[in-house]
């Protein structure tokens, strides 16, 4: 499928494995030059060399670290010559009992699934519509439409990213101007966070 975006320039958090480099495998054939990232180096290098051998073609730059930082968020953005594709992804925080939870564990979790992405979406949207495109991609959770008990951490940091998104999609500045901003709530998916959540979820029982 030719999805007419070749050429462009793609950035994907998290991309290291699972769904972001899944999104990344899939632009990567559509021959998107991409700026990958992940807190571990190792894995992003080999998710690296595996997204070249894809389509040789594209240019594929990677920066590791903790895109909750602004450090690594300006490095990451400094590597992109233009940022056509924003897929925002970002594991979940952890399982757990909200009355072991302390302000500091509400405030990560709020910081890496809700204004992280805020920020990402903030330094790329406005030359996306002065440009006349720009595809925005949150992956969130199905756990905001359904709620699970022992991930109220990412229940309410995913909630608020999805009520932000839906104010922002409908300016018209930017639906005028060929800019789609959109949320993915992937369900359960065989990971080892699902196993732990699953654990967390017996256990709590």
């Amino acid at each position: 499928m030719d999805l007419g975006i070749s050429g462009r320039w793609a950035i994907v958090c998290a991309a290291s494995k699972g769904l972001g480099l899944a999104c990344a495998r899939a632009l990567a054939k559509e021959g998107v030059n991409l700026v990958i990232n992940a807190r571990g180096d190792e894995t992003l290098q080999a998710a690296a060399i595996e997204l070249r051998g894809l389509a040789p073609n594209i240019e594929v730059r990677t920066v590791a670290g903790d895109i909750s930082t602004s450090e690594v968020r300006a490095q990451v953005l400094a590597a992109c010559p233009q940022v056509d594709i924003l897929v925002n992804n970002a594991g979940g925080p952890p399982p757990g009992d909200f009355r072991d939870w302390q302000r500091e564990d509400w405030l990560k979790a709020l910081d890496a699934n809700m204004l992280t992405p805020i920020e990402l979406i903030k330094a790329c949207v406005d030359g996306m519509a002065e440009r006349g495109f720009g595809r925005i991609v949150n992956i969130t959770s199905g756990a905001v439409k359904a709620p699970i008990d022992v991930l109220g951490l990412s229940n309410g940091a995913r909630s608020g990213l999805t009520g932000f998104i839906a104010g922002l999609a409908r300016q018209a500045r930017l639906a005028g101007n060929n800019v789609t901003v959109k949320n993915l709530l992937p369900g359960p998916l065989r990971t080892v966070r699902l196993h732990k959540t699953l654990n967390a979820g017996a256990e709590a029982k």
